[in-house]
């Protein structure tokens, strides 16, 4: 008889709803032109996977304004398939889980709903190596680096804008970005011009349009913002017009930027396929976590496409880390409360930390705000409630 290969099996999922609050509500330019309230907190999905020797990983994904719960509930409704199988599988693992789910297709709440199983898998992995993911995977770098969006949203004023800017940049991080797509396309042309002249000309800034600008504006907007030496302009269309995206991307000197919003390989697929980006922006836990992010990682280093991944520096420090050319990682301080380690951030660039994995745990915190849990094993599956 042949030596199995299967050295572990997985014992336990266990599945946590955690809703994080926000100290203010937050408003971008879907809130100004009416399209979305403001956001007041934003609901994770964590997975803790646990084998039959002890390991254990842990992965995220989450969800702004709707979809926890459906998450939540698609993520339980799969995971018991999970029970037996070897974690190191990953890729077979998450066609089992897509195909356990295959009515509901393979993109938006499914698919993020695997994203959490995916992330807690690779974290795994890593840890069963003792090995950072991102050295796992195979770096490129140590550091990567980074800008700031949390200070500067439409519900600020220039002045407050002003000033979490320069705090930003004196804590380490190395860019500053903007929300623009008001309404008066005037108004946002003067805050651009009022914090890159606070900033001065050396500071990396970008904006962010949120898809709130049609054709015609964001080329008269585009061409506006040229003067202000912008890295990229973000999102100007909306997130699946491919091919409005690629005529601007060729006719603005200034970056075209997008892809947060997508939730599938197969989408941003289009955007690289039309040239509609000259920056890809995707959200691991949005497009089915870790395994997905490294195939479209593959396709856009393909196209020699720049990255800069969306919202969960946690995670894509290290993807970033592990991309050929050098991206960008957004910084968000709102998920601090949820994890007992902090991100080291210095001249400009996140830092890998030498820990295992992720690098991650759970705060009290986090425990704390779990609204619904549920842990699927072997023998058992035991719901709890605790708000």
């Amino acid at each position: 008889m042949s030596p199995s290969a299967v050295l572990d099996r997985i014992a336990s999922v266990k599945l946590s709803s955690v809703t994080l609050p926000l100290p203010t509500g937050i408003s971008d330019a879907k809130v100004l032109t009416g399209r979305q309230r403001p956001m007041t907190e934003v609901v994770f999905l964590f997975a803790e996977i646990t084998t039959d020797s002890g390991a254990g990983g842990v992965g995220f994904g989450y969800s702004k304004r709707a979809g926890g719960p459906a998450q939540f509930a698609h993520a339980r409704e799969v995971a018991p398939d999970l029970i037996g199988e070897d974690p190191s599988d990953i890729g077979r693992l998450w066609t089992k889980l897509t195909w356990a789910g295959a009515s509901v297709g393979r993109s938006g709440a499914a698919t993020q709903a695997l994203a959490a199983i995916d992330v807690a898998l690779w974290d795994l992995k890593a840890k069963r190596a003792g090995l950072p993911l991102a050295k796992l995977l195979g770096a490129y770098r140590d550091s990567v680096r980074c800008y700031n969006t949390s200070g500067g949203f439409l519900h600020e004023s220039v002045e407050q804008i002003k000033e979490n800017a320069i705090r930003t940049l004196e804590s380490g991080v190395g860019g500053i970005k903007i929300k623009v797509g008001q309404p008066d396309l005037a108004e946002d042309l003067r805050r651009v011009a009022a914090i890159r002249e606070h900033l001065g000309d050396g500071v990396p800034l970008m904006v962010d349009a949120n898809q709130q600008w049609d054709r015609p504006t964001a080329m008269r907007a585009g061409r506006a913002l040229e003067e202000f030496g912008l890295v990229w302009i973000e999102e100007p269309l909306d997130a699946y017009d491919a091919e409005g995206h690629a005529e601007l991307a060729r006719s603005l000197t200034t970056a075209v930027a997008t892809g947060e919003m997508l939730t599938s390989v197969a989408e941003h697929y289009e955007l690289i396929r039309h040239g509609a980006a000259d920056i890809l922006q995707p959200d691991a836990p949005r497009i089915g976590g870790i395994t997905q992010f490294l195939k479209l990682a593959t396709l856009a280093d393909h196209r020699n496409l720049q990255l800069a991944p969306h919202f969960a520096m946690e995670i894509h420090v290290h993807l970033a880390a592990a991309y050929p050319h050098e991206p960008w990682v957004e910084h968000f301080d709102w998920l601090y409360p949820l994890f007992n380690e902090r991100l080291e951030i210095s001249g400009g660039r996140m830092h890998l930390s030498a820990r295992p994995g992720l690098g991650i745990t759970l705060s009290e915190q986090a425990r704390a705000w779990t609204t619904d849990s549920v842990e699927i094993g072997n023998d058992r599956q035991a719901r709890m409630i605790t708000a």
